[in-house]
């Protein structure tokens, strides 16, 4: 990874840092349906362009169940669980819990779309399960006051994510990845917008929460996705999946700097183990010599 590489990738930890403590400060007085309405509908409208100059655009109308699909795994439906579980956890704790994610893809990929795990990916799995559970033991009460289903909506999202990664690879693979972006996003707006519209809160929001969701639309979804695909462009996808152990590290400083959040001995030793183990499982370390990519620069 060169050096304009590595730099795009510490501001996307950074902007993906924030968007869950922009979540956990508009959630409140949106709800999560409107308020994902609004990040996914603006972050649509701001890379309309793509779709409209691109030379697949067609490819939007005749593949739109599949962009359909994509809307709801990779946006609408995990963005949702998100913003619910921000409610009652804090920014940090949400995004460790959502640092699942690739320990949920691999899985996903083996169980439905025909990946292979090795002896060292099934330690991983069962390391970062662990991390997890070190992480929430205390806290999954499913009891009045109880964090249980907030835990449960935040671990559904890397799920999701999960799902989209891979259905991704196997249907998407011959349009650009930043038309991709624009059309699920596009095709996510269109899933959330009856239930954003229904749930509109009566009192209007303040102006922190509106700044607060712009900010989680343009800045978290829009430009961070542009980001994004631009490094998965130049760099390896390995290299590219070091973002999973940045963002959390970003959203724990951000709650810790604007929410005063604590972070206590339990965060810190699940985080490591859950750091841990994903790194196993998508094999950042423990591959062997013979397995490992070249490293050579595109």
């Amino acid at each position: 990874m060169n050096v304009a590489d590595l730099i795009r990738l510490l501001v996307l930890s950074i902007i993906w840092g924030g968007s869950f403590l922009f979540m956990r400060i508009a959630v409140p007085e949106f709800g999560p349906q409107a308020l994902i309405l609004i990040r996914v509908g603006v972050a649509a409208l701001v890379l309309a362009p793509i779709l409209l100059v691109s030379p697949q655009r067609n490819e939007l109308r005749k593949r739109w169940r599949e962009f359909l699909i994509l809307g709801l795994t990779a946006a609408s439906f995990p963005f949702c669980m998100l913003a619910l579980a921000t409610i009652s956890l804090e920014a940090g704790f949400t995004s460790l819990l959502n640092a699942t994610t690739p320990i949920c893809t691999a899985v996903v990929g083996v169980l439905w779309f025909g990946s292979r795990f090795g002896k060292t990916q099934y330690v991983g799995l069962f390391i970062g399960l662990l991390g997890v559970a070190v992480l929430s033991f205390d806290r999954m009460s499913f009891k009045e006051g109880g964090d249980g289903w907030a835990i449960l909506a935040a671990l559904i999202a890397p799920v999701s994510y999960g799902v989209a990664g891979n259905y991704t690879r196997h249907h998407f693979q011959d349009l650009p990845p930043r038309f991709v972006a624009a059309g699920s996003t596009f095709a996510a707006t269109l899933l959330i917008l009856p239930l954003g519209v229904w749930s509109w809160p009566e009192t209007i929001p303040s102006t922190k929460a509106w700044v607060c969701a712009l900010s989680l639309s343009i800045l978290c979804t829009a430009i961070a996705y542009l980001i994004f695909f631009r490094i998965i462009s130049s760099a390896s996808a390995m290299a590219t999946s070091t973002v999973t152990f940045l963002v959390p590290i970003s959203a724990i400083v951000w709650g810790f700097l604007i929410l005063n959040e604590r972070l206590t001995a339990q965060v810190v030793t699940g985080m490591v183990i859950t750091f841990f183990g994903t790194a196993l499982v998508i094999e950042m370390i423990g591959r062997s010599k013979e397995q490992e990519p070249d490293s050579g620069d595109d």
